[in-house]
């Protein structure tokens, strides 16, 4: 058994793909109901965005992991891609900043409830 088996990559990565949607609809909706449907749609709007970013993330360790090799030129422009549309987003709906920026952390959310349940479970 190697530390990959015992670590169960796939398994980890589905959690966190299933507490991501968990964070973003439970955080949408406490912000819709505490500031407004600007704030709402902000947060569901940077949780999308903190989405999109997981699964490139992860195609791209797949994508090591099976010794396949990706464009370079897209990954290198996602960051400018997901600013532009932040951009876009921002100046032409009118949706609060902060709450697009809240959002945006679902993904870091999502990682430290996957350690703890690591954490957690690794001690039985």
């Amino acid at each position: 058994m190697t530390v990959l088996d015992g670590l169960s990559y796939r398994r980890a990565s589905l959690r966190i793909g299933r507490i991501m949607a968990a964070i973003a609809i439970l955080g949408s909706l406490a912000a819709l109901a505490l500031a407004g449907w600007k704030s709402g749609a902000g947060f569901l709007v940077g949780a999308f965005i903190s989405v999109l970013n997981f699964y490139w993330i992860k195609g791209v360790v797949d994508g090591m992991a099976g010794g396949r090799r990706r464009r370079t030129v897209v990954l290198a422009f996602r960051y400018l891609i997901l600013a532009a549309a932040a951009y876009v987003i921002v100046k032409l709906i009118p949706i609060d900043l902060r709450a697009i920026l809240a959002g945006v952390f679902v993904f870091t959310a999502a990682v430290f409830v996957e350690v703890a349940i690591e954490i957690v479970y690794a001690r039985k």
